[in-house]
């Protein structure tokens, strides 16, 4: 046995990414973290070369090589490695570990710590916390529109029952509406404010509806790349609200690509990973990806916010609403554009935190 029950718990728990390669650099053993990192099962990583799972740098074989050949314990910072399903760019600490197996075979034992996920961390704390200020801005806001617009509403309705003239009606008609529309605008930034009602539904079927929805609107040139995770369980969610969420998203990956294209959604499961400042034993990750032109790199970081649009008929809303939903989930959204490559991942977490 490579090693022992009581130490396999132990490295399983931890949430530094460790594997053990053999001296030809094939994986006798890797643990969850390391799982999750490297965006493998342990069936299909286990006897396989690590070229396999993901592209080395130079630095990183010369330290391998330098910690086999003095037998010592050797750390690399910063280190890039490039993922290879999905092709993504990280950057870990590496430490290299000489050790014997119990039949006296060598090993190294290979930790890893991804140097950019603290940053990560940081960078949602920030994303939350405006977040917040920019709801309490809202929420003031629209305290302060509200209650003038129903008078104006109200004394328009007044005026109205004292016409006789229905010439000069039109014009009471026309304060009232835009007197409505403006309060189903300030609705819209406030976002949904009902409770959720959760049930237990399967995840692939809210995205089929989702697909289904967008088939049934009339966009047949749009071609879905569809990589679900069949092991995923179900998740505890108000199934009408993440409806809204992801159409939303997959709304405005049609818009971009002008109804002529390729979008793809896939479903992930994360163990043990962090939202926040929360950790959490169970994560669902669904990504959703177009090959459009991009989001300006202007307003990318304001995409989320109310009123924020690159489009000229656009509200700006349509983000702002998902991003809503999926905080009321206590998940994440995030997004990363390019040109001809623009993804939405949804974080949201399956159960309590990881300690509870």
């Amino acid at each position: 046995m490579l090693i022992s029950g009581i130490q396999s718990n132990i490295v399983d728990s931890l949430e530094t990414a460790v594997l053990v390669l053999s001296l030809d650099y094939s994986v006798l053993y890797i643990n969850p973290s390391a799982q999750n990192l490297l965006n493998a099962s342990s069936r299909k990583v286990v006897n396989h070369h690590i070229a396999d799972l993901f592209v080395t740098s130079d630095e990183f074989l010369e330290s391998l090589a330098h910690s086999i050949e003095n037998q010592n314990s050797y750390t690399e910072r910063s280190i890039s490695l490039v993922i290879l399903s999905p092709m993504k760019k990280i950057k870990v600490d590496c430490t290299f570990t000489p050790f014997s197996l119990e039949a006296g075979k060598q090993a190294i034992l290979l930790e890893m710590r991804r140097v950019d996920r603290m940053l990560r961390i940081a960078r949602e704390e920030h994303r939350l916390s405006q977040q917040s200020a920019v709801k309490n801005l809202v929420r003031g806001i629209a305290h302060e529109v509200k209650n003038p617009l129903g008078g104006l509403r109200g004394a328009a309705q007044l005026l109205e029952r004292e016409l006789h003239s229905e010439e000069l009606k039109e014009y009471t008609k026309i304060i009232i509406g835009e007197a409505d529309r403006l309060q189903q605008l300030v609705d819209d930034m406030l976002g949904p404010n009902q409770l959720l009602r959760k049930s237990s539904i399967n995840i692939h079927e809210i995205l089929e509806h989702v697909r289904n929805l967008i088939d049934v609107e009339g966009h047949k040139n749009i071609i879905f790349d569809r990589d679900y995770d069949p092991s995923i369980p179900e998740i505890e969610a108000d199934k009408d609200r993440l409806i809204q969420a992801f159409l939303n998203v997959v709304r405005n990956a049609v818009q971009a690509l002008n109804g002529v294209g390729r979008i793809s959604i896939r479903t992930r499961a994360l163990r043990r990973f962090t939202l926040g400042n929360k950790r959490y034993r169970l994560v669902l990750k669904v990504d959703i990806n177009d090959s459009g032109p991009g989001i300006p790199a202007n307003i990318i970081d304001q995409i989320f916010y109310p009123m924020v649009t690159s489009k000229a008929t656009g509200t700006g809303l349509g983000l702002s609403i998902t991003q809503t939903i999926v905080g009321q989930h206590n998940g994440l959204i995030e997004c990363v554009s390019e040109l001809g490559d623009t993804t939405f991942t949804f974080l949201l977490p399956y159960c309590d935190e990881d300690n509870r």
